[in-house]
């Protein structure tokens, strides 16, 4: 796990030539230290048109022959590389026996270098099997290749200054680029308020762009882009002959499903054992965390390193003795911190760092110190349980989802006519505008009746603040983008993410789904729609960004792509069979985890935020909130946000979420645009 950056000139005008070229580079390279403490490389063309830059943590062969940038054996293809490519050791001996000649021990780097001579961009990602960020550079052919990872583990974000095509693994190495502007995003910012995260290609920062999921970016030496999805979270391609599955009776298609999840587990988590450096879990006691660490158990002959944080001051969140009980039937290692409101504030300016661009889910607090835990121990390489839940329908809103399209959609949308839709929508509207000061689940409510009179989906994310009839009342007026016709032209798929209106970004994602696979099932809608914003620009940014800040690695065994391949097969009814949720994946554990962890109800992992915003630091939140220089640009009801922390800091109502999204919001714009 590393940290890159590099630099293309357009040719448009001279380069500023090698020795400020690779000063620049070392500026943007050296934000990253976090990502890569163990080393540091730079390589600038002779013409001084492109430079490339990498931090290292070393994981995978330690030795000098694998750092960074990395060339082939004539220097025409160099790439710096952020990941790890779980399959490097058969991809080399399949290059081996195509005549090319490695020069490190066993960097899974090398792969790359030569893995494009052969098979070219598209066929290089098609056979790699990891986490990764990478970008190539070839000589002979003038063209800089970014790539990103099927799932999004890995980030990378590109920006245009001045005639120079930057790019890097975080948007603070672009910023140290004083020719890059600093302003916000209108859209992005919509839509943040929306899933607590701005959806790809955008970022907070207006002219800064982060490389979706799955895709790769060609950008030529005249700075011409061109873009494309190499791959995505649809059905498919995990089973064959998943139609024939279908018809078999009942046992024998779960016996297919229930080995299919356990064998791809298995494999999934022995092949991120893969290191040269000491690796751990991150524990729980949940179904996830457990899985995790009973199955690594089994591939090793040493105790499992097991880490977990709880709460000093409200223990009622605490997992601590499902997570003993689980360290304890697997006879691990077992580490623990507690933290307490003392430690989040004073946390909070480096959370703002590391997170570059706001993320408002408060779990990045906890991940933060159990990640120090880890590093502090002596481990570099952790396993998390990120993706089962989406995959397996873990969570307790997705069930409500389900039973919400059943019981209501589904009925009233097909039945209602659309006239007749649309005036209980204004209704609603009207009413819950007008309640506002008493709303709470007439919130809901009245949001649901809106989008099935607005011809709306029913299910946006499932991390999901502001709904429209919040921003309603937080909102003067919807900020409008004035697009990205370059993005466009480079075939970024943008529809809907100008709209004032999130409901046509999650539309346009879904309207594709559904011409492409016909009538899947409202459970698989929601999984694609998951796959495609809140797992890879929120849940693995959180881990990236706040593992990383640590200089920990971790991995995600529950989103490797031949089981998420195999999943997005499964139908709906046996993922929440008899209404059960996780019901297959708790089925391939029978035998590995007991009935108490199996079967005990979802906590989550999450945060007491709803208790510390009542207590001081509710106090320091609200004064930094209502003294933003952001409230100073007109966008929102200054008079609302107090009321909102208000009602929460007299327990008159939770509005947790909404004055943490507001929080982290405010808190980044004043660091990294209005300072």
């Amino acid at each position: 796990m590393c940290g890159i950056a590099g630099i293309l000139h357009d040719g448009r005008g001279p380069p500023p030539g090698r020795g400020p070229v690779a000063a620049l580079l070392d500026a943007m390279r050296d934000t990253m230290v976090h990502r890569g403490p163990d080393g540091a490389g730079c390589w600038v063309s002779e013409d001084g048109r492109v430079g490339l830059a990498h931090r290292r943590l070393a994981i995978v062969d330690l030795t000098d022959g694998a750092a960074q940038p990395m060339a082939n054996e004539d220097g025409s293809v160099l790439v710096t590389f952020n990941g790890e490519i779980y399959n490097h050791a058969g991809l080399r001996r399949e290059l081996e026996r195509a005549g090319h000649r490695f020069r490190s021990d066993h960097s899974d780097t090398e792969v790359l270098v030569h893995g494009y001579e052969e098979w070219g961009a598209g066929g290089l990602v098609d056979r790699l099997d990891g986490m990764f960020a990478f970008a190539l550079w070839d000589q002979g052919r003038r063209v800089l290749t970014l790539a990103r990872d099927r799932i999004g583990i890995k980030p990378l974000y590109f920006t245009r200054a001045a005639g120079r095509f930057l790019f890097a693994s975080e948007i603070k190495a672009l910023l140290a680029d004083p020719l890059v502007a600093r302003d916000i995003e209108p859209a992005a910012l919509n839509h943040y308020l929306s899933f607590l995260v701005t959806p790809a290609p955008l970022t907070m920062f207006k002219g800064i762009f982060k490389l979706p999921a799955g895709h790769l970016l060609e950008v030529n030496g005249e700075g011409t882009m061109h873009a494309r999805r190499y791959w995505d979270a649809v059905p498919g391609h995990g089973i064959d002959g998943a139609e024939q599955t279908a018809l078999m009776p009942g046992p024998e298609q779960e016996q297919i499903y229930v080995r299919g999840i356990r064998e791809r587990l298995e494999t999934a988590i022995e092949k991120r054992m893969m290191s040269d450096v000491p690796f751990g879990v991150f524990l729980s006691g949940g179904i996830d965390s457990s899985a995790n660490v009973g199955l690594m158990s089994r591939f090793m002959d040493r105790p499992v390193e097991t880490f977990t944080v709880g709460f000093k001051d409200h223990p009622r969140l605490n997992e601590l003795d499902y997570a003993d009980r689980v360290a304890r039937l697997f006879a691990t290692r077992h580490h623990q911190v507690l933290i307490g409101e003392a430690d989040m504030v004073g946390y909070l300016d480096d959370l703002v760092h590391h997170q570059d661009e706001p993320l408002a889910d408060w779990v990045c607090i906890p991940l933060y110190f159990v990640s120090r835990l880890a590093k502090d121990s002596g481990v570099t390489v952790v396993q998390v349980g990120e993706g089962s839940d989406e995959q397996f329908s873990g969570y307790r809103s997705y069930m409500a989802y389900l039973r919400l399209h059943r019981w209501f959609w589904r009925p009233y949308t097909r039945t209602v006519p659309e006239s007749v839709r649309r005036a209980v929508a204004a209704v609603a509207e009207a009413a819950a505008m007008a309640a506002a000061p008493f709303t709470g689940r007439l919130d809901r409510y009245a949001d649901i009746l809106m989008r099935a009179g607005r011809g709306q989906e029913l299910f946006w994310s499932g991390a999901h603040a502001f709904w429209n009839v919040h921003k309603g009342r937080l909102v003067r007026e919807a900020p409008r983008s004035d697009g990205w016709p370059d993005l466009a032209a480079a075939g970024f798929d943008l529809t809907g993410l100008a709209d004032p209106d999130s409901a046509a970004a999650v539309g346009a994602m879904l309207s594709a789904f559904d011409r492409g696979h016909g009538d899947p099932d409202a459970l698989t809608r929601m999984i694609h729609a998951e796959f495609r914003l809140r797992l890879p620009e929120l849940l693995l940014m959180r881990v990236d960004k706040i593992t990383m800040s640590t200089s920990v690695e971790g991995r995600v065994p529950f989103l490797d792509h031949r089981l998420v391949e195999f999943t997005m097969d499964i139908p709906m009814a046996w993922k929440v069979r008899g209404g059960e949720p996780k019901y297959l994946l708790k089925r391939a554990l029978a035998d590995l985890l007991p009935d108490d962890v199996l079967y005990r109800p979802k906590m989550g992992f999450g945060a007491p935020m709803a208790e510390w915003l009542r207590g001081d630091f509710g106090g320091r939140a609200e004064a930094a909130v209502l003294g933003s220089r952001l409230l100073d640009r007109g966008i929102f009801d200054r008079g609302h946000i107090a009321d909102l922390f208000r009602d929460h800091r007299s327990a008159r109502r939770d509005h947790a979420l909404h004055l943490w999204t507001l929080f982290n919001l405010t808190a980044w714009y004043d660091r990294w645009i209005a300072a």
